[in-house]
């Protein structure tokens, strides 16, 4: 139990009280980062496993994935292990009776909670660092070992922030992006050469979707340049002279996790002026600073049940709870965030109206909590 010599209304943060509390924090956030990691890992293991060996993958490409997965695994469990951690380390207190303790002396269950508060909001800080220098370029690896070294797609490709460029034949496709979702390649231009490389045609469209069995432009011009040194125009037709299918774009396409803030900010700047929807990107642009963010609100919600007079403290409950909380949230985020792509709310609001009412109810139920 927690010996206070003197009756404390308000002690100084720094004070023995608040590095008992750190400790507490800090030690079961980092004991449930590593088992959470460690589901995690086993869980992407068990889901791979056939596709790598259905692909014959070597043992050391396999490790060499997963290695490279670990990072953004470490992102996606920061957030539980915190919550679950904020629940453990005050039940904890509660169960010992030193919360009655702490209350005897004087001092208040919400400056109890301060030192954990500030701990997240380091957190939160943290992970959104994490994501913007580590996770990107492990993630980037990762999908290189498994389509490039594991499915052995043959790179005939060079995939920048702004263009992807194939070549096909005696063809070069350009393509400023390409939707994986929605099977749609925008700001296409194909450049029709003879083994010399000498152009004959030239094919453009701002946009070509995929129907299941061909490429249906979305409007365009062809070109044709002849010998005689005239040029043919023509407006395309419902049908796409293109070979290539959406698998061998999705190759060399990036998902959000493989791009850092600055670089899907500049991504959307750069497609725009090319007059490229930026829809779906802008949306996961604000998300990337939201959901860092939620750590804070989640672990205030986390303290204000914690704390709650007569609650009966239970592992078991504390880990209940978590998941709840944990689970309602991406639940939340995953609706609006769809709601956002769709074009149905602003892409700001689609990211952070579920830090709004987490938010909201956090801070309802923590000042009553006392």
């Amino acid at each position: 139990m927690i010996f206070l010599a003197d009756r404390l209304s308000a002690p100084a943060f720094g004070s023995t009280l608040d590095v008992y509390l750190l400790r507490r924090f800090v030690g079961a956030f980092c004991a449930t980062l590593a088992v959470v990691i460690l589901l995690h890992l086993m869980g992407d293991v068990f889901g791979r496993v056939d596709n790598l060996m259905g692909n014959d993958a070597t043992l050391s490409n396999a490790v060499q994935f997963f290695l490279y997965r670990l990072p953004l695994m470490i992102s996606r469990s920061i957030g539980f292990a915190a919550l679950f951690a904020a629940f453990l380390s005050l039940g904890a207190l509660a169960r010992r009776n030193e919360l009655v303790a702490v209350g005897a002396c004087g001092i208040s269950l919400h400056r109890i909670t301060v030192p954990l508060l500030l701990a997240s909001f380091a957190i939160s800080a943290g992970t959104f660092l994490w994501n913007e220098t580590t996770v990107p370029l492990a993630t980037r690896q990762a999908k290189f070992v498994y389509d490039v070294k594991v499915r052995n797609a043959q790179l005939q490709s060079v995939f920048h922030n702004r263009q992807i460029w194939i070549r096909s034949g005696d063809s070069f496709i350009r393509a400023d992006d390409f939707d994986a979702e929605a099977g749609r390649l925008r700001g296409l231009s194909i450049y029709r050469t003879t083994p010399r490389f000498t152009l004959t045609g030239l094919i453009e469209s701002p946009a070509a979707l995929w129907d299941g069995n061909r490429w249906v432009p979305e409007g365009g011009t062809e070109w044709r340049f002849l010998e005689d040194g005239t040029v043919e125009r023509h407006s395309l037709g419902g049908r796409l002279a293109l070979n290539e299918r959406p698998d061998d774009f999705r190759v060399f396409t990036r998902s959000p996790d493989e791009f850092s803030y600055a670089e899907l900010k500049e991504r959307i700047q750069d497609l725009r002026r090319k007059g490229v929807d930026t829809l779906r990107d802008t949306v996961n642009l604000h998300t990337k600073v939201a959901v860092p963010l939620a750590i804070p609100i989640t672990i205030l919600l986390a303290m204000a049940l914690a704390v709650k007079p007569g609650r009966k403290d239970s592992i078991a409950l504390d880990l209940a709870l978590s998941a709840a909380i944990g689970f309602s949230y991406w639940v939340l985020l995953g609706f609006c965030v769809s709601l956002g792509k769709a074009g149905a709310i602003q892409p700001w609001m689609a990211a952070w109206l579920p830090n709004m009412v987490m938010g909201s109810l956090s801070l309802f139920l923590y000042a009553g909590s006392e």
